[in-house]
């Protein structure tokens, strides 16, 4: 399918969440205007993605951290270096409490976007920011640091195979989902991005 056009009034959004006062819930991260950022029932999701962002092993990279989901499902596969990069302060605090008994973990402070020469190349990519408007420059970040066989993957937020990444080659699994009543992910399929590189 066709993509967004890049004037769309939404790549005009510019991400608040490094300054934003975030509130972190058992089961939730939430804005401060209460708009929810993730949620626990994601955790089946996540688990899956990690496993195929880590089915080859090497050197990982996840481009925020969230609840922690993701990270601790890949943490599961032993990887064997495990870089994060997370922009808001308060969830950076929760990050560096996680990662105290995890040597593997490399924290880059920021976003993404101006840690790339920070970066090294990677076996495995997955990519979950929020309100991102430099998601659409990842591809050109992604030919820089994604080794051979790299497994890329990143959240999709909508009900059809939509390259939010512009990454050539992707292709899209199928997962039928039942999330519970919530402000973000309204569908009864999610369309996993799964990109392998040549």
């Amino acid at each position: 399918m066709e993509n967004y056009p890049k004037n769309k009034p939404w790549r005009k959004w510019v991400s608040m969440l490094a300054k934003e006062e975030v509130q972190i819930l058992p089961d939730a991260i939430l804005m401060k205007n209460g708009k929810t950022i993730m949620h626990r029932w994601e955790t089946p999701l996540m688990e899956y993605m990690a496993a195929f962002v880590c089915e080859g092993g090497g050197d990982i990279i996840e481009m925020g951290f969230g609840m922690g989901i993701s990270a601790t499902a890949i943490q599961s596969h032993n990887p064997t270096s495990h870089t994060i990069c997370e922009i808001n302060p308060i969830i950076l605090k929760e990050l560096y409490k996680w990662a105290e008994d995890r040597p593997n973990v490399i924290i880059l402070e920021g976003n993404w976007n101006d840690n790339i020469e920070k970066m090294g190349t990677y076996d495995g990519i997955f990519f979950d920011t929020h309100d991102d408007a430099n998601a659409y420059k990842f591809h050109e970040c992604h030919k820089k640091i994604a080794n051979p066989g790299c497994r890329t993957t990143w959240w999709n937020n909508l009900d059809w195979g939509y390259n939010e990444l512009e990454i050539e080659g992707t292709e899209f699994e199928v997962i039928p989902v039942n999330p519970p009543t919530n402000d973000y992910f309204h569908h009864k399929s999610y369309w996993m991005p799964q990109h392998i590189q040549g």
